[in-house]
């Protein structure tokens, strides 16, 4: 039934996302947990910086502790309600079905690719700037290109991958809890002088719930590719990535598109001297970008189809076991 309740899950945020009738009524879980972190965060975000990291790092734990403990609760309450096992898998589908986002990201990329196939930078910085934190002023139509392509090779990890990784290991607490370690992340896992210590567990947290799945979507990628041999010698490259994990989705597909990726960029007012990634290859094109929105939906039709395949063989297998 997991894999069935994933597959149904994904299916319904590739092609449908989070609809906005639902979005203007209740709003979206993560903007949920967001505000949750957000109210903590401006209580006890002050005192020393030990005081701040021992509370950052608390708040942290009991915030993905209390999504975990959540997750369990809807799932004691609806087996203990639901009348049949099909009842049970269909609401876990829907109660998964925001905490994916492969719609929304295609939808992010395809707003940036519009306006640069016509020239209208303006509109692609405004685009590109709903994704990433660099100051969207200091791109130019490259550099727009590579944050996008950036952006959707992490996010392939960060917004579809792991959450399906830590569901299918651990069921619905799962992936409400990797969600929330993931806003948390999002929200205060950066080295500034605000988040640095108050933020630094929830980053440490991240990157050890994003350690398998960033490596494992490389490797899907490869599959989709049918080129494993982008994958040779991969951690190389990826380690010069600020990140320990983005590093290598983000290689996978700089290697696929033949095209550099990374390099120095600008954080409001502060440059950073990022490394390249594949550097000796070219910049990206247009093309390159819808190269790599045609590669990331083959692998979420890719992860459907093996999750559907995957809960038809579990089904196949206990009917022969059990008669």
């Amino acid at each position: 039934m997991t894999f069935l309740t994933f597959a149904i899950a994904l299916l319904l945020d590739y092609k449908f996302g989070w609809p906005k009738g639902l979005h203007i009524s209740i709003s979206h879980p993560v903007i949920w947990s967001g505000k949750s972190i957000s109210f903590i965060e401006k209580q006890l975000n002050i005192g020393s910086d030990n005081e701040r990291l021992i509370k950052g790092g608390l708040a942290a734990l009991a915030l993905t502790l209390m999504a975990y403990l959540l997750g369990i609760f809807i799932s004691v309450v609806l087996r203990n309600l639901a009348s049949s096992n099909v009842i049970v898998c269909v609401v876990m589908a829907f109660l998964a079905w925001p905490l994916l986002a492969s719609h929304s990201m295609k939808t992010h990329i395809t707003d940036i690719l519009r306006p640069l196939e016509s020239n209208d930078i303006d509109n692609s910085r405004i685009a590109v700037s709903m994704i990433v934190g660099r100051n969207p002023n200091t791109l130019d139509q490259n550099g727009i290109r590579r944050a996008a392509i950036e952006s959707l090779a992490e996010n392939t990890s960060d917004g579809i991958i792991a959450p399906l990784f830590w569901g299918l290991l651990l069921g619905l607490p799962g992936i409400m809890a990797y969600k929330m370690i993931n806003t948390l992340d999002s929200m205060i896992g950066y080295k500034n002088d605000r988040y640095l210590y108050f933020g630094r567990v929830a980053a440490r947290l991240d990157d050890v719930a994003n350690w398998i799945p960033a490596r494992l979507t490389a490797f899907l990628y490869a599959i989709c590719t049918k080129d494993f041999s982008i994958l040779k010698n991969i951690r190389l490259t990826a380690n010069k990535h600020r990140s320990p994990n983005a590093g290598w989705p983000e290689t996978t597909m700089a290697r696929i598109l033949n095209i550099r990726l990374s390099g120095p960029r600008t954080y409001g007012d502060e440059r950073t001297d990022d490394a390249w990634l594949n550097e000796t290859a070219p910049d990206p094109n247009n093309a390159a970008l819808e190269t790599a929105l045609l590669i990331f939906d083959r692998l979420i039709r890719l992860c459907i189809g093996l999750l559907f395949a995957c809960a038809m063989a579990y089904w196949f297998s206990y009917a022969i076991f059990t008669n």
